[in-house]
């Protein structure tokens, strides 16, 4: 396929449509765009694989809206599955953008909140339904709509999908939907299971890969910080967020117990203009800060990566992995909320000795070596303490055991000793 498509009108779509993302800041398409588009509007199967950032939700909305045309019948004609609430979220948010100047109804159903004005959105009839595996299953089964009419598929993020145990919904979802339908994935990262796991639903795709699995974008300069423990992560993340240049700031972490207390010395110690979500926040309390940061009102969000995808803002300065991310296509996900749509960005990570593991993992990931830079001399290094040492240790040592089970660490189960002492006296005769 073809990348010297340099406009919009080269791609067929109706004014509408043009006329709207003239009006959402659009220039040009994107590499995947470019390639994806076209393949849609002929009515190919597609695997599509491209870093966060770069345009995958209008690569498929697009030519959707373009099939869809206008409002139809009472059931909906497409469904559009995605992991997370808040991607689900902001995939409507985009259809709503698209579809301005269209008559086509859309809503987006998920968990987490209450289903009753989900349900209403239903009653003058839906064309297209973005919705979270589960919700959708809920609502079907309570009779809110059917699922005959349903020709086209589109699974957002299909490996977080599939690394969540969205499989069964999945299977669930295509036993009750026409056999006969249009199937799309789309996903920065796409590793093998998921290669395989696709065939049961994938029909002779066409495969776009614009850039290699799991590749980062070259508009974001990559920081790494050997961060020998927790206390010094909270004083170098002090010193970092003194800079004013930090104007638009992620912070991810691995716990919800982190999450609240990397909140928490903020919010004291540096400055009121912070929110914090992740899963046990209320569905409308995590939305209000997501909105919150996405108008300026908030500098800094920390989050867990509930947030890691999903979330849409523009002119992110920073994105800072306090924790370094278990599941290693979740970097690319967490560093690709900054240097969006062309613009630059800086993503910086705290790596303490057991998560320096994961980050050589993450670099053969992504095919690069992320820069190390020295901590600031204003930075007071702590002394890491024994009890945080010996975790720190023991992680290490579970890692590498995973990896070769004959491995001995500092906390391998050692034999004891024969000693003479051990042994029973022979009974004297």
């Amino acid at each position: 396929m073809s990348n010297n498509i340099e406009s919009f009108s080269e791609l067929k779509l109706n004014k509408q449509i043009q006329n709207a993302i003239q009006e959402a800041g659009y220039i040009a398409p994107t590499p995947i765009q470019q390639q994806a588009i076209p393949l849609i509007q002929a009515g190919h199967d597609l695997m599509g694989i491209a870093q966060t950032g770069t345009g995958k939700t209008a690569a498929f909305v697009l030519p959707l809206l373009m099939k869809l045309k206008y409002a139809q019948g009472t059931n909906p004609r497409a469904l559009i599955l995605a992991p997370t609430r808040e991607l689900a979220i902001q995939i409507e948010e985009n259809v709503k953008r698209y579809a301005t100047y269209l008559d086509i109804r859309h809503t987006a159903i998920y968990g987490g909140s209450g289903m009753k004005v989900q349900i209403e959105a239903f009653e003058n009839g839906m064309d297209l339904v973005v919705a979270t595996p589960g919700r959708f299953m809920d609502m079907y089964k309570k009779q809110i709509f059917g699922t005959r009419e349903i020709k086209t598929l589109i699974i957002d993020e299909a490996d977080k999908m599939m690394d969540m145990g969205f499989m069964p919904q999945i299977r669930q979802i295509l036993e009750i939907i026409p056999v006969k339908r249009q199937n799309l994935l789309f996903s920065a990262t796409m590793p093998e299971s998921v290669m395989i796991l696709s065939e049961e639903f994938l029909e002779f795709p066409e495969k776009i890969e614009v850039t290699p699995q799991a590749s980062t974008v070259d508009t974001i300069d990559q920081v790494l910080y050997h961060v020998p423990n927790f206390k010094t992560k909270i004083n170098i993340l002090d010193h970092l967020l003194e800079n004013e240049a930090f104007s638009r700031v992620i912070i991810f972490v691995k716990t919800k117990a982190n999450a609240d207390n990397i909140f928490k010395f903020i919010d004291r110690k540096i400055t009121k203009s912070v929110k914090v979500i992740h899963g046990n926040k209320a569905q409308n309390t995590r939305m209000n800060s997501i909105d919150s940061f996405k108008e300026g009102e908030t500098r800094i969000l920390v989050a867990t990566d509930v947030a890691a995808r999903g979330l849409d803002v523009s002119l992110v300065s920073h994105v800072i992995n306090f924790d370094v991310p278990l599941i290693y296509e979740d970097y690319v996900h967490r560093i690709g909320r900054t240097g969006r749509a062309t613009n630059k960005g800086i993503a910086i990570t705290f790596s303490n000795q057991a998560e320096q593991y994961h980050i050589k993992k993450i670099e053969k990931l992504i095919n690069r070596t992320i820069a190390v830079s020295d901590i600031p001399e204003e930075v007071e290094v702590e002394k890491t303490p024994f009890v945080e040492n010996q975790e720190m240790l023991r992680e290490l040592d579970f890692l590498k055991k995973k990896e070769d089970p004959d491995y001995k660490g500092a906390f391998h189960d050692k034999k004891k000793k024969n000693t003479r002492f051990d042994k029973k006296r022979p009974k004297r005769k």
